[in-house]
């Protein structure tokens, strides 16, 4: 699977907090060891980087382990430490992040995504792949050229997994984007905090503020909260943040969004709340 969308979404919160459960349930389940004595690992987490080979893919999941052998084996006997390894602890999930970082028409892409393959067919393992732009950088393609037919399985095995921002075009994602305010209120720690806070009160000018990217939502907030707590003012309002700056993305979107807004042209509460105010 392959998980790919915009920066700023939470796509390496979301399957990181998918990765911790998992791991918790197989471990309730199964037993924090296997029944030949070895850790359980139900997942294994690989950050990549813009220079990633087969090599470094291998050592970085050997690191993963602490396998003593990482920094003095060869690529091949790297790969098979790593599946010694993966087999001994009983890994169910690989996740390979920052995939977008690898450059796939060049000669190290093509290399990672024939041993990505590899590990498909030997690895008894789930792999979920998390990036930006993944279509674009040629994962799902079929290869147009010559040099691109590497890639061409890797689409043909991959499901691909969107996520989009929140949107306040429906009624079904307005009351998506009031219940995360809703649980958002719930963790902050202000003195004067109080039920509707960023719900009620604040849902429009967050949505435009954030333009519905939960990066730039929580980034707000806490820069909000802290200022909150060292001017004294316990609680969060338009006027305190306005005085956050905003990071320039969402800065540069937010114009047009805002005036809609403003002008009664949408609203990102669901009707019933609407109703009740």
């Amino acid at each position: 699977m392959a998980v790919a969308a915009f920066p700023g979404l939470g796509k390496t919160t979301a399957v990181l907090a998918f990765a911790r459960a998992f791991h918790r349930r197989e471990a309730a389940e199964h037993g924090a060891f296997t029944a030949q004595g070895h850790e359980r690992w139900p997942v294994c987490r690989v950050g990549l980087t813009g220079n990633t080979g087969m090599k470094d893919l291998n050592r970085a999941m050997l690191e993963f382990f602490g396998h003593p052998g990482r920094h003095t084996s060869t690529a091949a006997q790297l790969g098979l430490q790593a599946l010694d390894c993966m087999l001994l602890c009983e890994v169910r999930v690989l996740i390979l992040d920052d995939l977008h970082f690898l450059k796939w028409r060049k000669t190290n892409g093509i290399e990672v995504s024939n041993h990505l393959k590899w590990i498909a067919n030997e690895f008894p393992v789930t792999l979920l792949k998390v990036g930006v732009g993944l279509a674009d950088k040629g994962l799902f393609s079929e290869g147009e050229r010559a040099g691109d037919t590497a890639l061409a399985q890797t689409g043909r095995r991959t499901t691909r997994l969107d996520m989009p921002p929140f949107s306040i075009d429906s009624e079904q994602g307005r009351l998506h984007w009031r219940h995360l305010l809703l649980a958002l209120e719930q963790r902050i720690v202000l003195a004067d905090a109080y039920p509707g806070m960023l719900a009620d009160d604040l849902s429009d000018y967050l949505f435009a503020r954030s333009t519905g990217h939960i990066g730039s939502l929580m980034t707000r907030v806490n820069r909000g909260c802290q200022r909150a707590q060292r001017t004294g003012a316990e609680r969060l309002t338009r006027d305190l943040l306005d005085q956050v700056r905003n990071n320039e993305a969402a800065e540069h979107a937010r114009r047009e969004l805002e005036y809609a807004l403003s002008e009664g042209k949408a609203t990102s509460r669901p009707r019933r709340n609407r109703a009740s105010r």
